[in-house]
């Protein structure tokens, strides 16, 4: 099923002083006064990495997965996440992956199984802390030799409940507090190739909404001028929060990428996506109210992804929640 977006799409400083010559001196000073000296100007807190807003200090990651079906909704905590990945799973569905660390909620969940595509996004955040309840078994290894800090319900168990009212497997959820506890050397917040302003750039297109299809899940995200952020809508409902209101973010980036089968597959015979974040594409980025068709290029896991608009220049991001939709033109069949 193809997947489709609903649009066609200085300041100079100038120093200037007064010319002396050679033989001039410098006026005499006051007997007994004090020397003037020039107030240092506020230095303005510096960005967060991840969401441009200020920030103090840069605290250590934790990534979280998280199920996105009707049957594990509404999602708690996921309205404080810096930034949320949408990941295409099995079945043609999708699942998020949530990366925390300028705020933490107190809880988060439905925790649901890592994938494999979760360990090539990972190694940009350094070795941050993975939060997961269960994986194939096949992929143990692979988790095991991976950049990251394993805190999933089976190391750390005693930073889960379960959720009264819910039913399992959609009730498990997670204290983000305790879940760093157990990985008290994940690496901190750093540079991930995201750029931010108060002000759109120019080129932009004014767009309402934008809709993406997976195979078996669909989304549109609606721009709301109230709230300044694009309010996301799933098989036709609102995606609303366990702590009140409709999920939504400043900014949605639809990174369209090659996806084929993975060695792994679930129980049924149905085979895991491979979602592939290294590289380069096109994409589509939404912020305030306009959409931008960018470039995107990731040379290695390690690195960041960089976006860039027609002229070259880094396309920026509003500051806020920012939300990756890694999405692919032609998706992989179940």
């Amino acid at each position: 099923m193809r997947a489709g977006i609903g649009f066609t799409l200085a300041m100079a400083v100038v120093l200037t002083g007064a010319a002396c010559s050679g033989d001039d001196k410098p006026a005499a000073q006051s007997e007994g006064a004090s020397p003037v000296v020039a107030s240092p100007s506020p230095t303005a807190p510096p960005e967060h990495p991840f969401t441009g807003r200020p920030v103090a200090t840069r605290r250590p990651v934790l990534a979280v997965k998280i199920e996105n079906t009707h049957a594990g909704k509404p999602q708690i905590g996921l309205r404080s996440a810096d930034v949320v990945y949408v990941e295409q799973v099995e079945g043609g569905l999708t699942r998020l992956m949530a990366i925390f660390s300028s705020k933490l909620p107190a809880q988060v969940g439905p925790v649901r199984s890592a994938r494999i595509s979760d360990l090539h996004i990972l190694p940009v955040f350094g070795k941050p802390a993975l939060a997961y309840s269960g994986v194939q078994t096949k992929m143990i290894p692979f988790v095991q030799k991976a950049s990251l800090f394993d805190v999933s319900d089976s190391r750390a168990p005693g930073a889960y409940v379960r959720a009264p009212g819910r039913v399992a497997p959609y009730n498990l959820v997670g204290s983000p507090r305790k879940l760093l506890a157990k990985a008290p050397q994940a690496t901190r917040a750093k540079d991930i190739g995201f750029v931010f302003s108060d002000e759109p750039p120019a080129g932009g297109t004014p767009q309402k909404t934008v809709n993406v299809r997976y195979p078996a899940a669909r989304f549109a995200f609606t721009w709301s001028e109230d709230q300044k952020r694009w309010l996301v809508t799933q098989d036709g409902e609102k995606d609303m929060a366990a702590e009140g209101g409709q999920q939504g973010a400043p900014t949605i980036v639809v990174q369209w990428v090659k996806t084929d089968r993975s060695e792994f597959h679930d129980f049924t015979g149905s085979y895991t996506p491979l979602v592939h974040t290294v590289g380069k594409g096109t994409g589509v980025v939404l912020r305030d109210g306009q959409a931008y068709r960018v470039k995107w290029s990731r040379a290695s896991e390690k690195e960041g992804t960089v976006y860039t608009m027609a002229d070259g220049k880094p396309m920026p991001f509003a500051r806020g929640q920012v939300w990756v939709v890694l999405a692919s033109r032609k998706p992989v069949a179940p």
